[in-house]
């Protein structure tokens, strides 16, 4: 990494910064620092040394104050979790570890304690052989860019001023929080547990063996519903493709229907994405997580049910990020809700939705907030929240989702070998700016009546990535190969 702070500041505003490094038979391997903390393979990329390095930078950029430590499940978190409690011991930092949990029990652990930070040790849905810290303020939140700026600075210098012998940081290990998380989302404003318990859902959950075993299935305990549970164990070794979309998904599909389940629960390793299958079987994507959620809390808003104490205005307000569903827009409409839109990323719906003082918001890939709980993606709290919300609807998840505005997402890709990607956006949005309403605040979003297309650069390989909704999934996969060809085509 460069160590010349004004190079560092400009590869920031690029969101990410990739770094190689090599393995013993010579091939790359990349390190990603971006907001969302670092990331990078066991043993390649990511090594002891690495750790060190940014935890020791963490502390220091925390004041030395006592920071929060919790695991994914990973094979490999147990080891990088000493690695990270003894450099923070070193720098005078106290420890709070909370052993194998979700994220977002982190960041809850963050604010009750008023910690000064918190460090997540996970690579999210990235394959096994991956592992990285997730950086927490004393908010709760992730980093933002400017934090990161000052963060990533002091990463860069050295020598470390470690702490004497009689300077260290304590460690203290705090196993309550898990019941601590799931009695925030018992506890929330809308949940109504004993209403949920009369049903009975009959639930299949999978939790891919990693930290959504250790308080999925209990949380839907306390809900009255009988689980049938599917890789909870916790081992680390990942029973498929991690990431929870419907392709990762058959073995749950199919189990729904064996079951004859109500409905069927997917999280990620970290368990701040939630996806849902229908009583078919069906999943009933991503974007509905979210569009289900919204709907559920702005029909309580509606009856007066606030969750918010001292709201900045009498018009709920919504945020999600530029990709989510349009259904968003419809949901708020009806409602008579502000809905306000960011750039893709948890930091910034979080930043937005703490400066408005919006009610509920999230991202389109399954990731609820709701602030009533805490200011972060939170899976446990979006489980609460359908399970409610399916108490109350009455009918079933496939129902329930016939019952949202019906919209059809596309993502796709396009290499762009030695083309630039900042002079082909900039193509095409002097080509498209006549024709639709333009959004340049993240990559270039092209905004028509009956669709959108939204196109993003990555920062750590040479492609775009197009994501188009429209009315029906034929339009939308037709956007997408049409962007990629008339890309290709440049």
């Amino acid at each position: 990494m460069p160590s010349e702070v004004p190079r560092l500041s400009l590869l920031l505003e690029a969101s990410f910064l990739t770094f190689a490094s090599h393995n013993g038979n010579g091939s790359a391997m990349s390190l990603i620092v971006s907001i969302s903390g670092i990331r990078g393979i066991v043993g390649s990329s990511l090594t002891p040394e690495t750790v060190v390095k940014y935890v020791s930078a963490f502390a220091q950029y925390c004041n030395r104050g006592t920071i929060v430590i919790g695991r994914d499940g990973r094979i490999t978190g147990k080891s990088i979790a000493h690695i990270v409690s003894s450099t923070l011991s070193q720098m005078g930092c106290d420890v709070i570890g909370i052993g194998v949990c979700p994220t977002p029990t982190v960041a809850l652990a963050v604010e009750m304690n008023k910690a000064a930070g918190g460090i997540a040790i996970t690579a999210s849905h990235n394959p096994m052989q991956w592992n990285g810290l997730k950086f927490m303020s004393s908010t709760g939140l992730f980093l933002d860019a400017d934090e990161n700026r000052a963060f990533w600075s002091i990463a860069e210098q050295q020598p470390r001023s470690y702490s004497a012998w009689d300077r260290q940081g304590k460690h203290t290990s705090d196993p309550g929080m898990i019941d601590r998380h799931i009695n925030n989302v018992l506890s929330l404003p809308y949940i109504d547990v004993e209403k949920v318990r009369r049903v009975r859902f009959r639930v299949v959950v999978d939790c891919v063996n990693a930290a959504g075993g250790v308080i999925i299935p209990k949380l839907l305990k306390e809900f009255g519903c009988d689980v049938v549970e599917m890789n909870c164990d916790v081992s680390g070794v990942f029973s498929h493709t991690p990431e929870p979309i419907p392709e990762n998904l058959s073995g749950l599909s199919d189990r729904v229907q064996e079951e004859h389940a109500d409905l069927g629960i997917a999280v990620d390793p970290d368990v701040d994405r939630l996806v849902l299958i229908d009583e078919k079987g069906e999943p009933i994507g991503e974007e509905y997580t979210i569009a289900s959620v919204v709907k559920f809390v702005l029909e309580k808003e509606s009856l007066g049910k606030s969750s918010i104490a001292n709201r900045q205005s009498q018009m709920p307000r919504v945020v999600v990020n530029l990709s989510t569903t349009r259904a968003i827009d419809d949901i708020c409409a009806r409602f008579g809700a502000e809905l306000i839109r960011t750039p893709v990323g948890e930091i910034n719906v979080a930043k937005k939705m703490k400066e408005v003082g919006a009610i509920v918001g999230g991202e389109g890939s399954g990731g609820v907030i709701l602030p009533a709980s805490h200011i972060g993606r939170d899976a446990p709290v979006g489980i609460g929240l359908t399970l409610q919300h399916l108490a109350e609807f009455g009918g079933t998840v496939s129902e329930l989702k016939q019952s949202l505005p019906q919209y059809s997402i596309t993502k796709g890709k396009v290499d762009l070998g030695t083309l630039n990607p900042d002079d082909v956006l900039s193509r095409l949005q002097n080509k498209y700016s006549a024709k639709g309403k333009v959004t340049t605040s993240d990559g270039l979003k092209l905004d028509f009546p009956d669709y959108w297309v939204h196109l993003r650069k990555s920062n750590t390989e040479p492609i775009i990535r197009i994501i188009a909704e429209a009315l029906h999934k034929a339009k939308a996969d037709e956007l997408v190969a049409s962007f990629i060809s008339e890309i290709r085509q440049t």
